[in-house]
């Protein structure tokens, strides 16, 4: 596969169901005190996703990855409590609830109008090293109307991305420690920019 077998769709309605399955397997090991069920956790997750923020890869009409895109103070969720909880239960749901709104829905501090905040880019592991994450970010660097671009706070053990992000031409601006990171398989979180 070479990366024009890549359709890449924004999301809407219908790709509702496959953004949170593609979200939940990739980001799985972040959510394991959740629950170690991908299917629950996509089950929790698909009420809060705004679609028309995420950008689906398909590949052979399959979903093989996403990304997100969020300007100024847009957020990728809306949560409801009661629903996260009927997923995992009581405890479980509260504290996902709280994470998600805490960690995944507080505003940049950098974030303004023009300025492009990708995150979430993720390819489905039998889809990867075969150039769906690069032929997303080429989609989205091609949006009209955006100048920066940033992607912030990846693990730094995360070298197969770094090295895509580098190759289209992102640059590191920010390292952050991370207290207890190590004990979570990582050292820092990095930033990266690339200005057009």
């Amino acid at each position: 596969m070479v990366e024009t077998d890549v359709v890449v769709r924004r999301g809407d309605e219908r790709l509702r169901r496959a953004i949170a399955e593609v979200y939940a397997r990739s980001f799985a090991a972040d959510f394991v005190a959740f629950s170690r069920d991908t299917d629950k956790l996509a089950d929790a997750f698909e009420h809060m996703l705004i679609p028309d923020r995420f950008f689906v890869a398909l590949v052979g009409g399959e979903p093989a990855g996403l990304a997100s895109l969020t300007e100024g103070d847009q957020t990728l969720f809306a949560p409801r409590w009661q629903e996260i909880r009927r997923h995992l239960g009581l405890v479980r749901g509260s504290l996902c609830y709280v994470v998600v709104r805490r960690w995944f829905m507080r505003r940049s501090a950098d974030a303004r109008p023009g300025l492009a905040e990708i995150g979430f880019v993720a390819t489905e592991p039998a889809y990867q090293g075969r150039g769906v994450a690069t032929a997303l970010l080429r989609r989205l660097l091609a949006l009209p109307g955006y100048q920066e671009y940033v992607l912030e706070d990846i693990k730094d053990t995360n070298a197969p991305a770094l090295a895509v992000y580098s190759k289209l031409g992102f640059t590191v601006y920010k390292r952050r420690k991370v207290r207890f990171a190590r004990r979570a398989g990582f050292t820092e979180l990095v930033s990266m920019k690339l200005v057009q």
